[in-house]
Order: C-alpha cells, then sequence, then structure tokens
C-alpha cells in the first residue's frame, strides 16, 4: 500500500521544523502576552537594550523590521513609556532610540518568561539532546537569513 501525498509531506524536514517553529512561537508569544507584549515588540526591546541608543533606521534593519512598521511599533512602545525617542546627537536628521527604566524592568520579566517558554518547549530533550538540537539548528540556518 502506498502511503498518501499527506504523509509523505509530514516526513520532509521543512514540515517538521515548520511545526517545531509554529509550536515555538505560540508558546513564546502566550508568554509574552502575560505582560501584554507581542513578540515584535520584544524583539525591538532586545535590540534596543543591545545596541541603544540606537537610530531608528538602523533598529529596523537590526530587527528586521519593515522601517514603516517599526514606525508605528515604536508609537506603541513609546505610548507605554518603553522606550525613549530622542533626536540622535550625532545626526539631528535621525531619531535615537534608547530603553527607559520602565522598558528595562519589563525587558527583565520578559526575559523570565520567554525562559519558561523555552524551557517548555524543550522539555521532552534531555539536556545534550537540546544543545545537539541547537547547534544543528544553528548550522542550518548559519548564513541564510
Amino acid at each position: 500500500m502506498t502511503e498518501t501525498p499527506f504523509s509523505d509531506l509530514q516526513t520532509l524536514p521543512s514540515w517538521q521544523l515548520g511545526r517545531a517553529g509554529a509550536l515555538a512561537h505560540r508558546l513564546v508569544a502566550g508568554a509574552l502576552a502575560e505582560e501584554g507584549c507581542r513578540m515584535g515588540h520584544h524583539a525591538v526591546l532586545c535590540a534596543v537594550a543591545e545596541f541603544g541608543p540606537v537610530a531608528q533606521a538602523e533598529l529596523a534593519r537590526r530587527v528586521r523590521i519593515d522601517p514603516k512598521d517599526m514606525v508605528g511599533v515604536l508609537r506603541e512602545l513609546g505610548a507605554k513609556g518603553l522606550v525613549l525617542r530622542e533626536k540622535d546627537p550625532r545626526d539631528a536628521r535621525k531619531n535615537a532610540i534608547s530603553l527607559s527604566p520602565t522598558g528595562a524592568r519589563l525587558l527583565t520579566r520578559l526575559a523570565a518568561l520567554g525562559a519558561r517558554a523555552n524551557a517548555e518547549l524543550l522539555a521532552p530533550l534531555a539536556p545534550a539532546e537540546r544543545e545537539q538540537l541547537l547547534a544543528l539548528v544553528a548550522r542550518l540556518i548559519e548564513d541564510r537569513a
């Protein structure tokens, strides 16, 4: 008896990685939502914490968010007092984005929630398997993003 095309599809690495990615996204998004945060907001806050103060255009490139969409994200984060948007001292035509103290405190809470969600994702694996999985996935995406 031959397998149906759908069964064949489900054995493909791309299908399985996609399902794992969807599960990971769902777990992390749910955890971040406990603080009223979306994944895009979290990515921007992380980048600002790491690179800030950073020019708005550079931030959009680093996070890979369309510059037009970045304006809306920063407006939302600014309205909540999580980021500060000021003139870039090196170039007055640009905005420099930095993390507010409130944003830094939120980011600390989000890190704990994200860690919990990732632990739940990897719970079926032994510690050595987790390390191996992360190393293999890193090799798959290395220099392709």
